[in-house]
């Protein structure tokens, strides 16, 4: 069973830069967003995948995924995804041992800026880098699956 245990903040600045890769730029959309789970579709980079996520807030969620040819996956976003789709640069840092993952979004989304992590267990300890601000692992409005339909833009 795939289990994501992850906790999401908003940025204070802009420091986590000088130790980032390149980033990655993402396109995605959702083919689902009612119900018990979202059925996601991914251009990362050259590849693709599709992925199930339960729908519940917060830091424990069923993920799975699984890769698909890119050219599928650029028809079922231009296809068969709720529009708009989510446009953002992925990058990565890592701090204390941890890889954070930092989104910057474009599109309907520009402005909004969001860091993640991954943990191993829901009581693992992490140090914070001092670049993170507010927690809003369990703020909804948050997850990409809510910005498609309520967009940063209109906050």
């Amino acid at each position: 069973m795939g289990i994501e245990i992850e906790r999401k903040f908003l940025l204070q600045n802009d420091r986590w830069r000088a130790e980032a890769d390149q980033g990655t730029p993402f396109k995605q959309g959702y083919m689902t967003q009612d119900g018990p789970a979202s059925v996601r579709v991914r251009i990362e980079g050259d590849k693709a995948n599709i992925n199930i996520k339960s729908a519940n807030p917060g830091m424990h969620r069923l993920e799975y995924e699984y890769p698909i040819p890119l050219a599928e996956a650029i028809e079922l976003l231009q296809q068969l995804c709720i529009k708009p789709l989510i446009e953002k640069t992925r990058y990565h840092v890592m701090h204390q041992g941890k890889l954070w993952e930092v989104d910057v979004f474009a599109g309907d989304n520009s402005g909004l800026e969001v860091a993640e992590v991954e943990l191993d267990s829901m009581d693992e300890k992490i140090t914070l880098p001092d670049w993170v601000a507010e927690e809003v692992t369990d703020d909804k409005r948050y997850y990409n699956v809510c910005l498609v339909q309520h967009p940063y833009k209109d906050w």
